[in-house]
This record gives C-alpha cells, sequence and structure tokens, in this order.
C-alpha cells in the first residue's frame, strides 16, 4: 500500500506515537488483518448516551411544542414525561463524562486537522487518497465530540435552572425565561449534530460495526485512519491468530 500526493509524488509519512493509542485498541493478524478500535465496555458506554440522547430529544419535544405533546405517549403521559426528562438528562451527562474522560485526548486538535478541512470537498468525494493522515478521530469526528461536550454542559446547567421540582428559586423569572431559551437553542443544536454524527456513521462504510462488534478490517483503518493505523504497527498490542483458531 503505497501513500502519494496529489500530483502523484511521494509524500513521507507523519511521526506517530503511542499518544495515537487508546487502552484497549489491538492489532489481530491473522488471515485477515483486523483491528480492536473500541472495548466492550466503550461500546456499552456509547449506547447508553446515544439511548439517553434520543429519549432526551423526545421528551423535550413533547414538552416544547403544543403540536408534539402526543409524544408524552411514549413516557406514561404529561405528568411522568415532565418528571422523567430531567433525570434522563443526568444519565446523559453522567454517560457522556464516562466518554470525555477516556476520549478527550484523543479529540485535541493537531496539525493534520486543518489539512483535512481544507479538504472537505475531497471528503465528501471519498478521495482518501488526497488527504492527511489522521490518527483514531479525523475533524470532523472531532467536531462532533467537542459540539456535544459543549452543548451537554449548556443543557445540564440550563436544565437545573429550570428544574422546579429541586431548583425553583434558583432563579428570578426573567433569568428562568432566559434559561429556557438557551435550553431550547442547545436542545435544537445538538439534535442537528446527532443526524450528522448518525450519517457519518452510516455513509462511511464499516464505521457502524466498529461500535457494535468493537472491530474495523485492517483496510478500513488503513483507508480512514492511516496514522492511527501505523501507530498500532509500531507500539500498540498485538495478537496472532491461526486460520483454525478463527473456525
Amino acid at each position: 500500500m503505497t501513500d502519494t500526493m496529489m500530483h502523484g509524488a511521494p509524500r513521507p509519512a507523519p511521526q506517530v506515537s503511542k499518544k495515537e493509542i487508546d487502552r484497549g485498541d489491538k492489532l489481530i493478524v491473522g488471515p485477515e488483518v483486523q483491528v480492536n478500535r473500541y472495548t466492550r465496555w466503550a461500546r456499552i458506554n456509547h449506547w447508553i448516551t446515544a439511548i439517553s440522547l434520543i429519549l432526551l430529544a423526545l421528551s423535550g419535544l413533547a414538552l416544547f411544542h403544543p403540536s408534539l405533546y402526543w409524544l408524552t405517549g411514549l413516557f406514561g403521559g404529561g405528568q411522568m414525561t415532565r418528571w422523567i426528562h430531567p433525570w434522563i438528562g443526568v444519565v446523559l451527562f453522567v454517560s457522556f463524562a464516562g466518554l470525555f474522560i477516556r476520549f478527550f485526548r484523543l479529540n485535541l486538535p493537531s496539525r493534520e486537522d486543518a489539512q483535512w478541512t481544507a479538504r472537505i470537498g475531497d471528503v465528501l468525494k471519498g478521495n482518501e487518497e488526497k488527504l492527511p493522515e489522521v490518527g483514531k478521530y479525523n475533524a470532523g469526528q472531532k467536531f462532533v465530540f467537542w459540539a456535544m461536550s459543549i452543548l451537554i454542559i449548556t443543557l445540564i446547567v440550563s436544565g437545573l435552572g429550570v428544574w422546579e421540582e429541586y431548583f425553583s428559586g434558583m432563579l428570578t423569572i426573567p433569568q428562568r425565561r432566559i434559561a429556557v431559551l438557551i435550553h431550547s437553542m442547545a436542545a435544537v443544536a445538538i439534535i442537528c449534530v446527532w443526524i450528522v454524527h448518525v450519517y457519518a456513521a452510516f455513509w462511511v462504510q464499516g464505521t457502524l460495526g466498529a461500535m457494535t462488534r468493537g472491530k474495523v478490517s485492517g483496510g478500513w483503518a488503513w483507508r480512514h485512519h492511516r496514522k492511527w493505523f501505523r501507530a498500532l504497527a509500531a507500539y500498540g498490542q498485538r495478537e496472532k491468530i491461526s486460520s483454525a483458531d478463527k473456525r
């Protein structure tokens, strides 16, 4: 597998280090090369966060406008929806905190992010050969990560301000109105970011399998996250399996 620049001249491979690797990342060398991308706990943590976000969005929309009130039927009626909505928010916050603590280091900005973003046209066209090598996450994935982080913090802070059962006296009425506005705007924004995240997971073939089975093919890792793959080859854990082991 060769790596060339846009005009066909050899492009030197960027330096890699152990910092590109998360614990649990592993090369599985056999008849076919596979890569452990996510551990079981990381996948469970992700799906708790995803389900919480979906339930939070549905219950929030049910309370947002009378035309969507019928969604309260999914939660046992209006009173139950109003009670359970903030608690789902607490679960989302705690669950995402686990993801943030684990993955924030791998989502810090890097030099290749600007180059990747500048070639967004090639990203959309699938011209991977014209893109820089990236680590475990590309600039688009990092955007989703940090947007989710900021918006979830915004939602929990503004949500606490309007949680009447426990924090009714925290804000004045004008302040509560501002908190409701901020909460609503953040909710719309996070739904949009979530849609982008889900679309990308289906658009890039093989991505969804990483979060269901935890593994990706070596070809997928080389094509989409070559810098991460090379770091794994140089410094990561490695497991060898034979055809008999696979059977």
